[in-house]
């Protein structure tokens, strides 16, 4: 398999731009018109996400090795789709001849060849992680919205019980799904480490022209049910005995603070410095929730810091400005949560002052616009 041919081909299709996903998914419906229920009204946001999956195919498949655990989730995660292991060659088909069509004369026998057995790669990791799931797991896991706290005219806190152990770990995602937008998932970090109740919290900021957060965080109430998926995601979670700074923007603040759940029942204490970011005070929406945790974290300092507030008393500026100028974190692990914009600030801030890079953990989804909506998304429907 010529990887280097497929990405030049890739980038060749890629430079079309919107036309490349709406003859995909032409192509899908048209040959196979049964699988359109399975896809949401509104196919804008999915006929996006096309692109940025199909890239990550394509530098996926010669470090297969790589991206093995990866990929298992995704297959795992994919069954609350209900996608049978007969749908995958139906993509296989329609991305074959989308590329066909927008290569042209540089489609040929050996290219086609290259790109199958691409994609075979792919989906039969995919299938076998999601046959191996249905021995132990359900597709997904029943949820019951106990309690709804509106936080602020953008943030709800909302505190769910699935009807069974969703067995996460703290630092990862797991998908939602809400009837009041069906067929559209989208993926949040528990802010909660897993409890025997089966009690979890999401912290959910409203999006501009989001269909999901709107919904969840002005619409859903107590008593109504959602649906979860499979827990994905890996890179921030803590499985190491070392010191740690965390800095968080907005609701990037809730897999951090599943992770000093997790701290707390840790028998040898370690040094936690929490930097919570936030645009003004009033969307610092958890702080009495992490004050408390001081009791149970007895290393733990917690400093909140705002952008665009001048009133406020504490320290001001970008969160990761601000956590360089508290200390000289080479010797810590540095976990970084928030918009993408800003962990890729503070990465650069953590280069420039000298912390390695296997030292910073933050979360590599490329394409998910939360923590973790996108990856080979192709099957996907959020």
């Amino acid at each position: 398999m010529d990887t280097a041919r497929l990405r030049s081909s890739w980038n060749t299709v890629a430079g079309f731009g919107g036309g490349v996903p709406l003859f995909f998914y032409s192509t899908l419906f048209l040959t196979h018109p049964h699988l359109r229920e399975m896809f949401p009204a509104g196919m804008s946001a999915q006929r996006d996400k096309l692109v940025r999956a199909l890239g990550k195919v394509v530098a996926s498949v010669d470090e297969l090795e790589a991206a093995v655990p990866f990929l298992r989730q995704l297959g795992r995660d994919h069954r609350k789709f209900t996608v049978p292991a007969d749908h995958y060659p139906a993509v296989g088909q329609a991305l074959l001849a989308t590329l066909e069509h927008f290569l042209g004369d540089e489609w040929n026998p050996d290219l086609a060849a290259d790109w199958s057995a691409a994609y075979k790669l792919v989906a039969d990791v995919m299938i076998a992680a999601a046959g191996e799931s249905a021995h132990t797991a359900p597709p997904w896991w029943p949820a019951e919205v106990v309690r709804h706290e509106r936080r602020s005219l953008e943030t709800a806190v909302l505190t769910l019980r699935t009807d069974r152990p969703l067995g996460y770990r703290p630092g990862q995602s797991v998908s939602l799904e809400t009837s009041l937008r069906p067929k559209i998932w989208r993926y949040y970090s528990p802010a909660t480490a897993p409890r025997e109740d089966n009690l979890l919290e999401l912290h959910v900021r409203m999006v501009d022209g989001g269909a999901v957060s709107s919904a969840l965080v002005q619409a859903i109430r107590p008593g109504d049910l959602l649906r979860l998926g499979a827990p994905i995601g890996g890179r921030l979670t803590l499985d190491h005995p070392h010191d740690l700074v965390l800095i968080s923007g907005g609701t990037g603040l809730a897999p951090l603070k599943a992770l000093l759940g997790q701290i707390a029942n840790e028998p040898r204490p370690r040094r936690v410095d929490l930097f919570v970011g936030a645009r003004t005070a009033r969307d610092l929406y958890d702080m009495p929730a992490l004050q408390a945790l001081g009791a149970a974290v007895p290393n733990l300092r917690v400093v909140p810091v705002v952008s665009d507030d001048p009133r406020f008393a504490g320290p001001q500026g970008a969160v990761g400005e601000v956590a360089l100028c508290h200390g000289s974190w080479q010797n810590r692990k540095v976990y970084v949560c928030g918009s993408p914009a800003m962990v890729t600030a503070t990465r650069n801030l953590l280069y420039g002052a000298g912390v390695p890079d296997e030292h910073v953990h933050w979360e590599d989804f490329a394409g998910y616009q939360d923590p973790a909506e996108a990856g080979i998304g192709f099957l996907t429907r959020g």
